[in-house]
């Protein structure tokens, strides 16, 4: 009964659009008071900050946001946008491969994949608009390159759900990267696929000029060192996710700075959006942690094992089921709010039911991932939509071959998870 009137005034404060860290606080701090009584809640709460505030892993959220906001304010999403269409401009669909390659890139670099989106968004449209791209597939090329920052490393999504489950941060970290570039594989085919199907959507190819494909890398090669030392530098174990963070960080500056990519007021606004992330996703870690202690009190994990097992169903069974369900989350709920109110319990079934912890991670935020392109929420079609005023039925019709691929992907990550395990099976 305490199970249900916790959950139920969950559900009530989200509907009413209360926001999602606050919702499970409050919903928690109910449930906790009816279990144990106000000595329980203040135990509890206490608990809960110290344990998130205190943590080392935590600081890895701030230390990746932060080297981000460093490149976005550097405006070099544009450079690299330049690069990669001017060493694929004779392909078909070039320009629209580079938005992908740019993507990957940037993914590597800014971990959040509304900001990549966002600025894809901004600096690759106008010039696919002006090549003569088919608008439609515009819209749904960057919007589905924008994903990419939730799978390739650092993933803050991944990161996050370490942080929850207790997993190596820098193994899961790693364990995306070679889903995220299969991922992007997946995209270019995609582009070529179409262009070649239907060649009144993309401009007729243009010829290839090697002086300025060499002259173009000029602009990014600190971004791409960038890459290379944070990639390497947690498959190789020298330093710990936290530790890589910081050093990229203090890196991005360096680069920004010594490129005079960055003033006085870029400088303030990376500051504060970092501020500003960081305080939102550690107060929903706050509140889903809380919510959690509620959980395992009532003995609702256990339960949930217990059911399954009198069920009678096999691993993959359940596995499948909750693949579905995600995918369901994903197209009516926020990504974020997702992660933290299922995986507390969906972990524990899972590793329960003898699956890899890691491989578990990488198939959920590929879940997640398709979310962001689903209707009706498709919160990446919404903020390409919304900065290129293209009607939001467009963004998803242009979407949709897309997802089609996102969702093959999926069925190879679920049938060889050596995908996903090869890479943190080889680090030191």
């Amino acid at each position: 009964m305490i199970l249900l009137i916790g959950v139920g005034l969950l559900v009530v404060l989200l509907l009413m659009e209360m926001p999602i860290a606050f919702a499970m606080m409050v919903a928690a701090t109910v449930g906790l008071w009816l279990v144990g009584g106000e000595l329980m809640v203040h135990s509890y709460l206490a608990d809960a900050f110290h344990n998130v505030t205190a943590s080392y892993t935590m600081l890895t959220i701030p230390m990746f946001v932060l080297m981000a906001q460093y490149m976005a304010q550097s405006g070099m999403a544009r450079d690299i946008i330049t690069c990669s269409d001017t060493w694929l401009r004779r392909l078909n669909g070039g320009l629209g491969m580079a938005c992908v390659f740019a993507s990957a890139f940037m993914a590597a670099i800014i971990g959040s994949s509304t900001a990549s989106c966002a600025t894809m968004s901004s600096a690759a449209f106008p010039s696919m608009r002006d090549s003569g791209y088919d608008r439609r597939i515009s819209v749904g090329i960057i919007a589905i390159a924008g994903t990419l920052a939730i799978m390739i490393p650092p993933s803050i999504v991944l990161i996050i759900y370490g942080i929850l489950t207790q997993q190596s941060v820098g193994k899961l970290l790693i364990a995306g990267l070679v889903p995220g570039l299969l991922t992007a594989a997946g995209y270019i085919l995609t582009i070529w696929v179409l262009s070649k199907r239907r060649p009144d959507l993309v401009p007729k190819p243009t010829a290839f000029d090697m002086r300025d494909a060499m002259k173009s890398l000029r602009p990014v090669w600190p971004a791409m060192l960038l890459m290379v030392v944070t990639i390497g530098g947690l498959y190789s174990g020298l330093a710990t996710p936290t530790e890589i963070g910081a050093v990229g960080s203090l890196a991005a500056l360096a680069i920004v700075l010594m490129m005079r990519r960055i003033d006085k007021r870029r400088f303030t606004s990376a500051m504060t959006e970092t501020l500003g992330t960081t305080v939102m996703i550690i107060t929903i870690i706050i509140g889903a942690m809380m919510f959690g202690y509620f959980l395992t009190l009532t003995q609702a994990t256990q339960s949930l094992i217990a059911m399954i097992n009198d069920a009678n169903l096999s691993p993959w069974a359940v596995l499948l089921t909750l693949v579905v369900i995600y995918l369901v989350l994903g197209m009516l709920m926020d990504q974020m709010a997702i992660l933290v109110l299922t995986v507390p319990v969906t972990f524990a079934l899972i590793t329960q039911l003898g699956f890899d912890g890691i491989w578990y991670g990488i198939v959920i935020t590929k879940t997640v991932e398709i979310g962001l392109v689903t209707p009706p929420l498709g919160l990446n079609v919404f903020i390409t939509s919304g900065i290129t005023r293209v009607p939001v039925a467009e963004c998803f019709r242009g979407v949709a071959p897309f997802v089609l691929v996102d969702l093959l992907i999926l069925g190879l990550l679920l049938a060889f998870p050596e995908i996903s395990l090869f890479l943190p099976g080889l680090m030191k």
